[in-house]
């Protein structure tokens, strides 16, 4: 029998975000940090319209573009929160998750060799996506004196005549770390220049502490060459409804919406009904939980630095990203005893590239109580393998 799998994605090498909460599902009274889950219920009135669209049977496949209801509001949103101005009918595609459009509008833009810069650490998904579509991923390291920002200069060093997109994920996972706007408008000289593209990842726009996001689409120039990944997973607590978008250029979004046609058809219905609703009436049950996530950030870096770790203090997303380089020991290493000698679950920080050696993702996406006891159980590792 001939060889049956395709060489690029056996190249692939699995999450390594996965492999810890794996281990830790089989392990009893195992406390993860690991995973970027909120771990509030997707707010009530929100459940209720999915239920209530069930009830009147709207199990029917919508437009493949999204329901015309939900994009409207989508619309509305940006618009009221971020001063982004969109065309529902050609602009914007309702997606499964947000990391479905990461995927087709690199899928819709890459020719085989483009090259995408991509600022690691950073998710999982941007640099086999990038693969996958037949781009080149090249990777630009973000550095902890720079609060995990991407520079003009690392930006500038990074570009060929092959570049073609921009990957962008501010704030970030797995840092916290945020552009503000006079951080993005060094950047945007060089991307207008250059004539790159970019896919701007806000899925934690509605996470920030102490400042208002700014999105990079909003400024001169950069609508037209911008794609805008959103979603409901964070803000709303709603992982397991699988409800993303994306807006962007019509000439872009056209192409987006034909592979999304074929591939997956539409997003979940009663995960659309339930996405209007949050939009529209949410915006108080994002400021409890951002106010919540707000005092656990605070509460996790204090901790950390307490143990005599270095700690970058994140203003975005729910994690923390400190560094064990004083230990000896490596992130793998680290992530694994960890686990074995307390049951405690964190991330690797090479699980988001290579550059993140030396350093732990940490989610603080659950309640004080676990974080307390978590990070007890953490100080007395740390304590113990202290050189």
């Amino acid at each position: 029998m001939r060889n049956p799998l395709s060489k690029s994605v056996v190249s692939i090498p699995p999450s390594g975000i996965r492999k810890f909460f794996d281990v830790a599902s089989e392990m009893k009274d195992a406390i993860t940090l690991g995973v970027g889950e909120p771990d509030f219920d997707t707010p009530w009135h929100i459940r209720e319209e999915g239920i209530y669209s069930l009830e009147k049977g709207r199990t029917f496949y919508t437009s493949n573009a999204g329901l015309k209801e939900l994009k409207v509001e989508i619309c509305n949103y940006l618009n009221r929160k971020f001063e982004l101005s969109y065309d529902y009918n050609k602009e914007v595609i309702v997606t499964v998750g947000g990391s479905e459009a990461i995927d087709i509008a690199l899928r819709a833009m890459l020719e085989p060799g483009d090259e995408v810069l991509i600022p690691q650490p950073c998710y999982v998904s941007y640099l086999p996506c990038t693969i996958l579509a037949g781009g080149t991923p090249v990777v630009i390291e973000l550095k902890g004196e720079n609060d995990f920002k991407l520079t003009r200069q690392q930006l500038l060093d990074s570009i060929t005549d092959k570049t073609k997109v921009l990957i962008l994920a501010f704030p970030n996972n797995p840092t916290g770390a945020i552009m503000d706007r006079d951080d993005l408008a060094q950047i945007v000289e060089v991307i207008l220049e250059k004539d790159l593209i970019v896919i701007s990842d806000e899925i934690y726009s509605e996470l920030t502490y102490g400042s208002k996001h700014v999105s990079i689409a909003s400024f001169p120039g950069m609508r037209e060459r911008t794609i805008v990944i959103n979603g409901f997973s964070k803000s709303y607590a709603m992982t397991g409804w699988r409800l993303g978008y994306a807006v962007g250029p019509a000439l872009i979004l056209e192409q987006m919406i034909k592979i999304h046609q074929f591939a997956i058809m539409c997003a979940p219905t009663t995960s659309q009904y339930a996405g209007i609703e949050a939009v529209k009436n949410g915006d108080p049950d994002v400021e409890m939980m951002r106010d919540a996530y707000d005092k656990r950030r605070r509460f996790v870096v204090h901790s950390i630095r307490g143990m005599g770790l270095e700690c970058f203090e994140p203003f975005g997303a729910f994690y923390v990203f400190p560094c064990i380089k004083s230990l000896g020991m490596t992130s793998e290493e680290f992530a694994t005893k960890l686990l074995q000698e307390e049951k405690v679950v964190v991330v690797p920080g090479t699980a988001f590239g290579d550059c993140g050696e030396g350093y732990l993702r940490i989610s603080y996406a659950y309640s004080i109580e676990n974080l307390k006891l978590a990070l007890e159980r953490m100080q007395k590792f740390v304590e113990r393998h202290r050189k």
